[in-house]
């Protein structure tokens, strides 16, 4: 599994969130005391291995999943063009395994680390609440807004977005055949053994 689960974290229970839009953008550090003294009433982070390290589960008792606005954790590389081209095309493939590296060892360490991290959360008295299908409508109907706006007066973000929509789009074809139909069914029936 390449996805990392993300959810936020609420203290209220009902299922009234602030469209995404409506955001305050904290230091990791600030979430916990604006959750404990009410300045914001939910929050998201990462996942349940670094969400339990901050404690949110002791002041904001509901994890809601699915994290939508972040399907897959990547790590890019940024250089310029022109520095990289200048390397020797050794250095170019040393320096292409690392940041390979790096990304896969990431993930691979999230999916390794959250499903105990997620366990213990539970155990510890953390709700788990799926999102309502008219949440994540309304959610992907404003993300929807937000890129196109920007594609609008970015034409270096439109470029970006249609390529990444459309190898998207190509993969959940992929997707539904491959990993989907058999984490599917080792979901519903692996768990029977």
């Amino acid at each position: 599994m390449t996805h990392t689960a993300h959810a936020i974290w609420a203290s209220w229970r009902g299922q009234k969130l602030v469209p995404p839009r409506c955001r305050s953008q904290l230091a990791g550090g600030d979430i916990y005391p604006a959750l404990e003294k009410g300045t914001i009433d939910a929050a998201e982070w990462v996942g349940p291995y670094d969400d339990e390290k901050l404690g949110f589960n002791k002041i904001a008792p509901y994890y809601y999943y699915p994290g939508w606005w972040e399907g897959g954790t990547a790590n890019h590389f940024m250089i310029n063009l022109e520095k990289w081209n200048e390397l020797p095309k050794n250095y170019q493939v040393i320096v292409a395994a690392a940041a390979g590296l790096a990304n896969i060892q990431q993930t691979a360490r999230y999916d390794a680390r959250n499903p105990a991290a997620l366990k213990r959360l539970v155990a510890a008295g953390t709700h788990l609440r799926p999102f309502s299908q008219a949440i994540m409508e309304a959610c992907l109907k404003a993300s929807h807004e937000v890129n196109a706006e920007t594609s609008a007066t970015n034409p270096d973000y439109k470029k970006v977005w249609e390529s990444i929509v459309a190898f998207r789009n190509d993969e959940y074809l992929w997707w539904q055949v491959a990993e989907f139909g058999y984490d599917n069914f080792m979901i519903r029936l692996g768990t029977k053994t």
